[in-house]
């Protein structure tokens, strides 16, 4: 196995008792709906280098692990980790050292904002140095406190950085001091420690404030709603459109609504197969996107379309929204006819209805009325269908 030119190691071993949820490390916890430890794996594989990945997990924590990890052949098998941070990193650097990368990057799992360009910094600056050190300067008043609470200095922050990871080592070298440190019995707080008492000199890289530790309960529920914001934004173009369609009922002894097929006394009168839920949903959706109506892209005139099922129609329209960089966020259709009933029929259809546009059930609405016996619909000869449709696209500014 080669393991290329640079590895990250993803340090996820920790069960983080300071960020709450018990028993469940905080690696594991959701932020926007994803687990924190995939959004970290995605930041490193989806970086242009094109780098490998191991993972240092918990003991215990392999389940929890496979069952959130991507499917992605530069994501090697993981390791267990040991009884602290700094034994766990060797342990990492152990499993490599048989074939082992030119450089190797060390992240926390729970820095999950780190950036291609803070990447890339790191691994530049390992053209000139063996160790590179992400950090930010400090901007808060520091203070030194005795045991009893009282300041008794206030500390000069002009040279002070924070320090961040990813940290950046030669392997070799930093493979070497780890080793040393464990000889030692000495324990660090993190691997660039490792390399100065070892005296390896480290190089700065700038960091990003943005690059935070989710270390406390609050600072998982800031990322919480940093992500939410994030998404709420990136799609923050809100779109409504509605859609009537109708059809007569004719020959026949079922006919189709909301992608079912229900027995009836009567067919349906169309060139597809009259779906009119279907119908009215695909242009409620075209509506919304100001994209003309389902004439215009399946005109009727055209024979491709004779007895089509209306799914191909509905799912064009979801495709149109996806194109647009968009997604669905609420159907609702509402047929209106005497007979057949719909009652029984409206879960399958909204289930149906689901499964075409890719949506959770919860965001389709199937509702069914009557017209009181008045009209056309009241003397049984034929069917409607009105729907609304709300999607989100990404917000772009007027020209």
């Amino acid at each position: 196995m080669t393991t290329g030119d640079t590895t990250v190691l993803i340090v996820a071993g920790g069960r983080g008792v300071r960020a709450g949820g018990g028993d469940y490390p905080k690696q594991y916890r959701q932020i926007g709906g994803v687990p924190v430890i995939r959004l970290t794996l995605d930041r490193f594989l989806a970086h242009p280098s094109r780098m490998t990945v191991l993972v240092v997990i918990g003991a215990g924590d392999a389940e929890m692990f496979d069952a959130v990890a991507p499917s992605d052949d530069r994501l090697l098998p993981w390791v267990i980790g040991g009884d602290n941070r700094q034994d766990s990193v060797r342990r990492g650097l152990l499993r490599l050292a048989d074939d082992p990368p030119e450089r190797i990057l060390i992240h926390d799992a729970v820095r999950p904002f780190a950036s291609n360009a803070l990447i890339d910094r790191v691994i530049a600056g390992l053209d000139h140095a063996d160790a590179v050190l992400p950090a930010s300067p400090v901007t808060a008043t520091l203070k030194s406190v005795d045991d009893s609470g009282l300041v008794t200095g206030t500390v000069p922050r002009e040279r002070l950085r924070a320090a961040e990871t990813p940290q950046g080592f030669r392997f070799d070298a930093i493979l070497k001091a780890h080793n040393l440190a464990a000889d030692s019995g000495l324990s660090f707080t993190d691997d660039a420690a490792v390399a100065e008492w070892a005296g390896i000199p480290v190089r700065v890289a700038e960091g990003e404030t943005g690059n935070i530790k989710l270390t406390t309960a609050d600072e998982i529920a800031a990322a919480d709603h940093r992500l939410q914001a994030e998404a709420a934004l990136a799609l923050g173009d809100m779109r409504v459109g509605t859609g009537y369609d109708v059809h007569a009922f004719g020959p026949g002894d079922t006919v189709a609504i909301g992608g079912i097929v229900i027995p009836h006394s009567h067919g349906i009168v169309a060139h597809s197969d009259g779906d009119v839920a279907l119908h009215a949903l695909t242009d409620a959706i075209l509506g919304a996107l100001a994209d003309g109506d389902i004439g215009d892209h399946f005109p009727p005139s055209d024979p491709q379309w004779r007895h089509a099922a209306s799914d191909i129609f509905l799912r064009f329209a979801v495709e149109r929204v996806v194109a647009r960089g968009g997604a669905i966020a609420n159907l609702d259709v509402t047929t209106v006819t005497e007979a057949p009933r719909i009652s029984a029929h409206r879960e399958a259809m909204r289930t149906r209805i689901a499964a075409i546009c890719g949506l959770a059930t919860d965001r389709v609405a199937v509702k069914a009325t009557t017209s009181e016996r008045l009209g056309f619909i009241g003397r049984g000869e034929g069917i409607t269908a009105t729907a609304t449709a709300t999607i989100r696209l990404p917000f772009r500014a007027a020209p």
